[in-house]
């Protein structure tokens, strides 16, 4: 009996060591499997915590979608098969102030974003007025090319005639803000309300304003108010603020109806459209957007288009807007570009002189055996363009100045130039002449659609450049600056040192200090280029 009660007793020691036993090996197990899991969610929080930090980053990432359309460079044309060029004068100036915004943040702009003529056009030059009743002069000199010295340049420069501003008839101005999200940033919208202050100073008592704003809908912020009511028109200025999507379309629409509602006879009607060109809400393709403006230019109604911000501008599309809606463009980087379009040039932007003005060029193969215009390759005419009053072409503000600048190659020379085949059926004869080349000017009154003819012929120049003008040196120096960054291959002996060389002897005067300004950005791209 004794045996069977130790056996018992043994046994439940044993059971009772057995389960100690399992309890620790099951809260092993356990403790185990908690560390794995608790590791499991660390690394699952860890994570996480990474995907958001790089979905973040990618928000904060400002990602560059500006858009520029490509330039392809006017090539060396043969006289003698090419005898015309014709073209639209340009007095747009926003490539120079936005390629300016790229090298003072050192970087090199786009190459498309570099258009050579709004570079030349961007400055004064001291041409004399008009002393007829045409309302431009016309300016013409040759000189030697300074990067190709077997080649010539020849500048055609006009002048539009300066209107005293209180000989200036009444303006209906209809302001087009876009306040959509991306016109947030300081250099946008703030910018902007900045900007049109200092215009708004310029306006005289008897302009009329009104305000349109365009985001996710487009609204009339301002009835069309007169310019005595300055601190009103600027409350509504002031109480802008940017959000939500762009519908630039609907906007554009309802800034013509207001414009036409309050139409001036024989006044100064126009919208100024200030955007990103951001545009992605309705009619906001290029060729939709462009249909619009040319349908409603016929209402008389001209278009100023402003640029702000970088990021998401839309070059591409600012100037195709400004093109079809007989208007000028203009690109604002910061205040004091807003003082030079808004103040100093505001009556050059805002009053046309001429409308429509077309050049056409005949060069005398006898003396020209081939020929380019540097710049206007989206101011291309067809030759039949010229005398045709329906073609749309560019128009001239009070005081603007235009330079064009053909590249010569002399009759003489055997240098290669681009030729097509013999014709079969026909022979072209030269005819004996002393002059260079004809040049032929079509403009029409702002008030009319029938253009006038100006007609100037122009003998060959004995070639020295000891008697060059500073404009015709300037302007070059510019155009030089320009192949430079285009990376053309028409730059030849370019270099950034003789563009320096140059604009530093002429830079004359320079009151604004634009001229100092521009010897600065060419010492900039050339640190950026080695």
């Amino acid at each position: 009996m004794k045996k069977i009660k130790v056996y018992i007793y043994l046994s439940i020691i044993i059971f009772t060591v057995s389960l100690i036993s399992c309890g620790d090996v099951s809260r092993n197990v356990m403790d185990d499997g908690i560390a794995k899991t608790e590791s499991v969610d660390r690394a699952t929080s860890k994570l996480k915590k990474q995907e958001k930090k790089e979905v973040d980053d990618r928000k904060k990432t400002k990602h560059n979608t500006e858009e520029y359309d490509k330039i392809t460079e006017n090539e060396f044309l043969s006289a003698l098969k090419n005898p015309l060029s014709t073209f639209s004068v340009d007095v747009d100036k926003a490539s120079y102030s936005n390629s300016r915004r790229y090298l003072n943040s050192n970087q090199l702009p786009p190459v498309d974003a570099v258009r050579i003529e709004e570079f030349i056009n961007y400055f004064d030059y001291k041409y004399p007025q008009p002393k007829d009743e045409v309302p431009f002069s016309i300016n013409i000199e040759q000189g030697q090319c300074s990067w190709n010295t077997k080649h010539s340049i020849v500048s055609i420069a006009l002048k539009g005639k300066d209107v005293e501003v209180q000989n200036m008839p009444a303006s209906n101005l209809v302001f087009l803000i876009d306040v959509s999200g991306s016109m947030g940033n300081a250099n946008k919208l703030p910018l902007l309300k900045k900007s049109f202050k200092i215009l708004l100073e310029k306006l005289r008592q008897q302009d009329k304003v009104a305000i349109v704003v365009y985001a996710g809908a487009a609204g009339k912020v301002l009835e069309s108010t007169t310019c005595d009511k300055r601190d009103e028109i600027m409350k509504a200025f002031n109480a802008l603020q940017s959000g939500g999507s762009t519908a630039g379309g609907e906007g554009i629409k309802l800034a013509y109806k207001i414009a036409h509602d309050n139409f001036i006879e024989g006044g100064n009607n126009r919208i100024i459209l200030a955007t990103d060109g951001d545009f992605n809400v309705g009619q906001s393709s290029d060729a939709a957007l462009v249909r619009l403006i040319e349908e409603k230019r016929e209402s008389g109604v001209y278009l100023t288009v402003l640029g702000f911000g970088m990021g998401n501008y839309k070059d591409s599309k600012m100037e195709k807007l400004s093109n079809a809606g007989n208007g000028n463009y203009a690109y604002i980087d910061n205040i004091l570009e807003a003082k030079k379009v808004l103040g100093k040039e505001l009556w050059g932007t805002l009053y046309t002189i001429a409308k429509d003005v077309k050049i056409q060029i005949e060069f005398n193969p006898a003396k020209v055996k081939a020929y380019r215009l540097i710049g206007y390759e989206n101011r291309m005419l067809k030759k039949e363009d010229f005398n045709d009053d329906k073609k749309d072409a560019g128009d001239i503000g009070s005081g603007h100045t235009v330079t064009a600048l053909y590249e010569i190659i002399p009759a003489g020379s055997k240098e290669k130039v681009a030729d097509i085949d013999e014709l079969e059926y026909q022979k072209s004869k030269i005819v004996k002449s002393d002059n260079l080349m004809t040049v032929k000017l079509r403009y029409k009154k702002p008030d009319s659609d029938k253009s006038k003819l100006v007609v100037r012929k122009i003998k060959e120049n004995i070639i020295s450049n000891d008697n060059l003008s500073d404009n015709f040196l300037f302007a070059n120096a510019v155009a030089e600056f320009g192949l430079l960054l285009r990376k053309s291959k028409f730059k030849k002996n370019s270099s950034f040192e003789h563009v320096k060389t140059v604009a530093k002897k002429v830079k004359g005067e320079d009151k604004e200090g634009y001229r100092a300004e521009f010897i600065k950005l060419v010492e900039i791209a050339e640190l950026l280029s080695k």
